[in-house]
């Protein structure tokens, strides 16, 4: 039996994102100082390096931080979603850019896109099954903290969703709330940072799905929950049995964390990709590449079968 083992490679990145087309796999991520990289893979595990997707150039908006890239096929066009700071001050802001192949090269088309006055981050681009766009993303800011804290202020992230134009330049509908941190693992270090970010959409017959991130992506504590809806904005309720993965010291896993989901080569088992800290003795932005199998339960349930250490089977059919 052939077999797989995570972390996968030599490939340090945050962010993790796969788009599957035809017949390759192709993921980017957040690495690197500007811009982005690309990776192909017939199996998802052995990944051979594709270049620069997107390059950054002294006349793009963004100027540092390039964060958390996402590729959508969108009527015959790829289409990548991202965030940049132009400068610190000014916060975050989402882009938007075009290709006609997966790998690039990518155009800005927008930058900044859909500024409503928010510093943002992680947007995901989700279509429909009639063909309707919408864009999930994480508004970020800091906030005091009450009187007799340890610390003066926390870190917050608040997902939201909304309905896009068909050309994807305007927002027609929302943006509304669509989850927050509040359950109680998300809440272990409140003085510090109450974040629920990175969200990934997907849907299950006529149940949407929503992964999504909690805590801070240098701390131990990151991990990954889920929330469902009977609609694409909402409302969103999450699993009492939330966190779908979090940290796990005895096998060396820490910050699990920041998923993207894509299928089998055959198209039959689900797969989460997704980074966790290259060190786990010291949790930072140096993040290691991981994939393992998401189960969906007869009930509805997610179930990730990991976070995995030691050698796991190959995606099913992988060449």
């Amino acid at each position: 039996m052939r077999t797989y083992t995570n972390p996968l490679g030599d490939i340090r990145m945050g962010d993790p994102f796969v788009l599957r087309h035809e017949d390759l796999y192709y993921l980017f991520g957040t690495a690197g100082r500007g811009g982005f990289a690309c990776w192909t893979s017939p199996d998802l595990v052995n990944w051979t390096s594709a270049g620069l997707a997107l390059e950054h150039t002294p006349d793009c908006w963004g100027q540092r931080n390039f964060w958390a890239p996402e590729v959508t096929r969108y009527r015959d066009r790829f289409y990548m979603v991202y965030s940049a700071q132009r400068e610190r001050e000014q916060g975050f802001r989402l882009c938007l850019a075009v290709a006609d192949a997966p790998a690039g090269p990518y155009a800005n088309v927008q930058a900044p896109w859909l500024d409503i006055g928010w510093s943002t981050i992680d947007a995901d681009l989700f279509i429909d099954t009639d063909g309707a766009p919408y864009i999930f993303f994480t508004k970020v800011g800091v906030e005091p903290n009450p009187p007799g804290s340890e610390r003066e202020r926390h870190l917050y992230g608040i997902t939201h969703g909304a309905r896009l134009s068909e050309n994807l330049g305007a927002i027609v509908e929302g943006p509304v709330l669509c989850v927050q941190a509040d359950q109680p693992w998300e809440l272990v270090e409140k003085d510090f940072v109450l974040c629920n970010e990175g969200p990934f959409v997907f849907r299950h017959g006529e149940r949407y799905c929503m992964t999504y991130s909690s805590g801070h992506y240098a701390s131990p504590a990151y991990g990954i929950g889920y929330a469902t809806a009977p609609s694409p904005l909402g409302p969103w309720t999450k699993a009492a049995s939330n966190p779908l993965v979090s940290s796990d010291f005895s096998i060396g896993v820490s910050g699990p964390g920041h998923n993207s989901i894509t299928l089998s080569p055959d198209g039959s088992e689900l797969w989460m990709v997704y980074h966790a800290h290259a060190d786990p003795q010291n949790p930072s932005g140096n993040r290691t590449l991981n994939i393992d199998r998401l189960v969906i339960e007869p009930d509805g349930a997610l179930k990730l079968l990991g976070p995995t250490r030691t050698p796991q089977p190959m995606p099913s059919s992988a060449p």
